[in-house]
């Protein structure tokens, strides 16, 4: 936190616990992931009673990890990389609480993107210091020349400049992230190697992204924040180094966890209290419950659940979409990748391969193993997945871009597909479900989940929960929880001067 216009967003007054109220509230989080945790955490600082359950047998949602059994070999597993940003205050203030630190956190020094012709960009060494960081980026880009910002249509791209969140929604959202940089003329070489790398973040082809989405990650990531393009990234598996630990915090605050449980239906609310009903049978009163859960689960749980809300927002629901399938492929080889090969490899061009990790490179669990055997652990992701890919084509793309590896042996093999991320396309933000319900004490969480503010991925699963935890300590009278964003519209007053005479202009 280390940029001191971020933007603060203060907490609402109120009593310091819900002990002084005269009966003690009853939650429950429904869905262990960042906006379950982040929610729980927020309402039991405050003393509220409650409780989480889960329906995997681990925590952490889509930043889950496990371990996996081959033979006699105990393999860590997760749900496939995730770089912590320094921006995502939220998510950090939320791992704080078992490590003030962040020593459960490292940083990576640099992640280069390599195109399908061999192009190189890094982030090592850029100004921090918005626009130059984005400057100096497009300028030693070898897919980026001089001649291609001279083209750039300034009119068009203004919106890059001026981003204000909610009101670049407004303006982009109903265009996708392909055809609005078409219309600014940003070169196609160095489209696939900047702005390609956010849109499959969402695990979305940029033709099946909303442009107001684009625009604000550029926002989040270059012009809104100098808090720098690296990021972070957990030294163990994700169980070990995140989430055990902020389940022994929350036990400690009186949360129990029911995990590997599913929810099959909520009743009640308005009048009397909710009942949460589960697949065991058991049924849970509680004064509010929070649905922080996928989309899936979300719809699943909304369709068993007839008396929730209104008609309007149970179409809401139905209507949410998941993005393509991902694959998360890990390797146990025999032998070691080079040694300067990068910790992360983002790709762009090598179809269906989106990065590589070499997880002995900062993964606690990995480094342990490939000393002990000489070899190597290595992570491929693949985003937006067509059904007829092959099933080796993303090793295939490792061998090429890492040769050393062609005549390595595969050890162990762990593979991962699933289809439960949120698609964010062009038209769908103003339909999108908000944290507040119009049932009173129903409250949503999650990173599909609408919020007018600058976050996104991780951040936004983190901002929703707290957000929906403040909500409810408000409702009750008691004191919520202050939050932290990068500012909600550009920083450069000169740019934004700019950018608005350009869409004047246009106008």
């Amino acid at each position: 936190m280390t940029d001191r216009r971020r933007q603060i967003h203060p907490a609402s007054p109120g009593l310091p616990d819900a002990s002084a109220l005269s009966s003690r509230p009853r939650v429950v989080v429904v869905g262990g992931g960042i906006a379950g945790l982040a929610a729980a955490t927020g309402l039991a600082e405050r003393g509220v009673d409650v409780e989480i359950v889960e329906a995997q047998g681990y925590l952490g949602g889509r930043v889950g990890g496990w371990t996996e059994h081959d033979a006699a070999a105990q393999l860590p597993m997760n749900r496939g990389f995730h770089a912590f940003f320094r921006q995502y205050y939220n998510l950090r203030a939320l791992l704080r609480r078992v490590d003030p630190q962040l020593r459960m956190l490292a940083p990576v020094a640099d992640y280069p993107l390599i195109d399908g012709a061999g192009r190189r960009d890094t982030f090592r060494g850029l100004p921090r210091i918005p626009p130059w960081n984005a400057l100096a980026f497009a300028l030693r880009s070898p897919t980026f020349r001089l001649s291609d910002l001279a083209r750039i249509d300034a009119r068009a791209a203004a919106p890059l400049a001026a981003v204000s969140v909610p009101d670049t929604y407004h303006r982009l959202d109903h265009i996708d992230a392909e055809t609005f940089l078409k219309s600014i003329n940003f070169p196609e070489s160095a489209r696939h190697l900047a702005f390609e790398v956010f849109s499959r973040s969402f695990f979305a082809e940029p033709s099946q992204l909303s442009a107001a989405e684009l625009a604000t990650m550029f926002h989040i990531y270059f012009l809104g924040s100098s808090e720098g393009l690296m990021f972070d990234v957990a030294t163990a598996n994700f169980d070990v180094s995140l989430w055990n630990p902020l389940q022994r915090y929350l036990h400690e605050r009186g949360v129990r966890f029911r995990m590997g449980e599913k929810v099959l239906q909520v009743t009640g609310g308005d009048s009397e209290p909710f009942s949460v009903h589960t697949g065991s049978g058991d049924r849970l009163d509680a004064d509010a419950v929070v649905l922080a859960v996928d989309i899936g689960g979300l719809q699943r749980i909304v369709c068993a659940s007839s008396e929730l809300a209104d008609e309007a927002w149970r179409t809401q629901i139905q209507q949410l979409r998941t993005a393509p399938s991902f694959e998360v492929r890990r390797l146990w080889l025999d032998r070691p990748v080079r040694y300067d090969r990068a910790p992360f490899l983002g790709t762009a061009g090598h179809p269906p391969l989106d990065n590589i990790s070499v997880l002995e490179r900062y993964e606690r669990e990995a480094a342990t193993w490939a000393r002990q055997t000489g070899g190597s652990v290595v992570e491929l992701h693949s985003y937006a997945m067509n059904s007829d890919t092959p099933s080796d084509a993303a090793l295939a793309q490792l061998r090429k871009i890492y040769p050393e590896t062609a005549s390595a042996r595969v050890i162990h093999e762990l593979v991962l597909h699933r289809s439960d991320c949120p698609l964010f396309t062009p038209g769908t933000y103003s339909r999108r479900p908000t944290v507040v319900t119009p049932q009173p004490g129903l409250l949503l969480a999650g990173d599909a989940i609408r919020i007018d503010l600058p976050v996104a991925l991780m951040e936004r699963a983190a901002t929703t929960g707290w957000t929906a935890a403040n909500h409810l300590l408000q409702r009750w009278g008691v004191a919520g929880h202050e939050l932290s964003t990068v500012p909600t519209r550009g920083r450069s007053r000169l740019l934004r001067s700019l950018a608005l005479r350009q869409e004047r202009q246009r106008r």
